[in-house]
C-alpha cells in the first residue's frame, strides 16, 4: 500500500477521504476526536503544496440534502485546527464544489458537503455508485485514502474512486492497519479483549475470530445481559436479544474447549428507569448480584465488584483490545464501570487499543488523556471487521 510520501502533490489537485462523521449537538460539534485524527496528513499536504479538497460523509441521510447533516461545522473546526481558512462548498459535485476547487491556490484547502447527500455514494447498483466516482474524479487529480471509519464500507468515494486517480494510503490509515496487525500477528500475551456496547449480534462475528487469539475475554454493556441469560439468569427488563442465545452458549462452550477466560459481570447496576441523558437527574441506581436482576429492573452498567475484577483481568496483560462501553456512560450514575476499565488500561503496561466509536468518545468525554493509551482508533465498525478477519473494500481499494 502507497503512503502519501510516495505522490508528487506539487501543485495537484488532491482528494482526501476523511472521516469526519462527528456527533453534532444542533451545529455543535460535541467530539471532534476524528477531525483532529486527519488533520496530520491534511496538513502535510498543505505543506508540501497541494490543492487539498476534502469529503466525508456524515451521519446517515437519505441520498439528499439534510441540513441536520451539513458537515459546515467541521469546515469551522478543521481550519481552527489547521490554523487556516478552510473553504466551504454546499454540494459535492455542483457548481459550488467545482468554482471552489477551482479557486484552491497551491496549499488551500476546501471541504466538500456531505458525500451522503448523493444517492450514488451509498448505492448498491455498481453502476450508480461509479457514475457518481467519475463526477468526483473530475474535481481531483489524486487520491488519498484516510477515512479509515469508512473502509469498511463499499462506498463510491471509499471503494469506485482510488480506482479512478493514482492513490495512496493517510497516514491515519496507514497508522490504524499497523496497530491492528498488532493485533493479529505476534501479538503480546496475555492478550485481553473488552467487549462491551448495546448488542452482542454487533459483536458475533469478531467474539468467533479472537476466539482463535485471545487469552481472556470480558464482556460489559447491553450485550451482558444476553450472556447472563444464556447461563439462566433473570434479566428483568435489560436490554436482551434472546435469538443469539443459541450462538453465545456455542462460543461460551469453544471458550472453555479452548482455554479462553470468559468474564461475565458479578454484579450490576439495575433501575427501573432509563436515566435521564439531557438533564443528568440523579438516578439513584440499585446494586444486584447479576443472577439476581429484579424482573421490572434494567441493568444500566456493571458493578463495584465487577469493575474490581475487571481491573484485575486486565492488570497482567500484555494487549488489550477494548470495544464498546461498559455502560450509560453518558449519565454520571453509570459511567463508573466504563471509567474502571479505561482506568485499567492506563494503570496496565499493555499495549492497549481502544476500538473507536462510543470507547473513543467516552474516553475523550470521561477525560481521559488520549496520549496515554496505546491507539485510539477513529474506527469501531472497520476495527472490527477487521478482526473478524474480513476484507475491507476501502483497504482493498487502496492495496490495488
Amino acid at each position: 500500500m502507497k503512503t502519501i510520501e510516495d505522490l508528487d502533490v506539487a501543485g495537484k489537485r488532491v482528494f482526501v477521504r476523511a472521516d469526519l462523521n462527528v456527533p453534532l449537538d444542533g451545529s455543535t460539534i460535541t467530539d471532534d476526536g476524528r477531525i483532529r485524527a486527519v488533520a496530520p496528513t491534511i496538513a502535510k499536504l498543505v505543506e508540501r503544496g497541494a490543492k487539498v479538497v476534502v469529503a466525508s460523509h456524515l451521519g446517515r441521510p437519505k441520498g439528499e440534502p439534510d441540513p441536520q447533516y451539513s458537515l459546515a461545522p467541521a469546515a469551522v473546526r478543521l481550519g481552527e485546527i489547521l490554523g487556516k481558512d478552510v473553504a466551504f462548498a454546499t454540494d459535492t459535485v455542483g457548481e459550488s464544489a467545482g468554482a471552489a476547487v477551482a479557486a484552491l491556490a497551491d496549499g488551500g484547502v476546501v471541504l466538500l458537503e456531505n458525500l451522503r447527500f448523493n444517492a450514488g455514494e451509498t448505492s448498491k447498483d455498481d453502476a450508480e455508485r461509479a457514475a457518481f466516482a467519475e463526477q468526483l474524479a473530475a474535481l481531483a487529480d489524486l487520491y488519498v485514502g484516510d477515512g479509515f471509519g469508512a473502509v469498511h464500507r463499499k462506498h463510491a468515494s471509499v471503494f469506485d474512486l482510488p480506482a479512478l486517480l493514482p492513490h495512496a494510503a493517510g497516514d491515519l490509515i496507514a497508522t490504524e492497519v499497523g496497530v491492528l496487525k498488532k493485533l493479529t500477528d505476534e501479538v503480546a500475551r496475555p492478550y485481553v479483549v473488552v467487549l462491551g456496547g448495546a448488542k452482542v449480534s454487533d459483536k458475533l462475528g469478531v467474539i468467533d475470530n479472537l476466539l482463535k487469539k485471545a487469552d481472556r475475554i470480558l464482556i460489559g454493556g447491553g450485550m451482558a445481559y444476553t450472556f447472563l441469560a444464556a447461563k439462566g439468569h433473570e434479566v428483568g427488563i435489560s436490554l436482551l436479544q434472546k435469538d443469539q442465545i443459541p450462538t453465545v452458549l456455542e462460543y461460551l462452550a469453544e471458550a472453555e474447549k479452548r482455554g479462553v477466560e470468559f468474564v461475565l459481570p458479578v454484579d450490576v447496576l439495575v433501575s427501573a428507569e432509563f436515566p435521564d441523558l439531557k438533564t443528568k437527574a440523579p438516578a439513584n441506581p440499585t446494586v444486584v448480584a447479576s443472577d439476581a436482576i429484579p424482573a421490572d429492573q434494567e441493568g444500566l452498567d456493571i458493578g463495584p465488584a465487577t469493575r474490581e475484577l475487571y481491573a484485575a483481568k486486565l492488570a497482567d496483560a500484555g494487549t488489550v483490545f477494548w470495544n464498546g462501553p461498559m455502560g450509560v456512560f453518558e449519565h454520571p450514575d453509570y459511567a463508573n464501570g466504563t471509567k474502571a476499565v479505561a482506568q485499567a488500561l492506563l494503570d496496565s503496561d499493555a499495549f492497549t487499543v481502544v476500538g473507536g466509536g462510543d470507547s473513543a468518545a467516552a474516553v475523550r468525554i470521561l477525560g481521559f488523556d488520549e496520549n496515554a493509551f496505546g491507539h485510539i482508533s477513529t474506527g469501531g465498525g472497520a476495527s472490527l471487521e477487521y478482526l473478524e478477519g474480513k476484507t475491507l473494500p476501502g483497504l482493498a481499494a487502496l492495496e490495488g
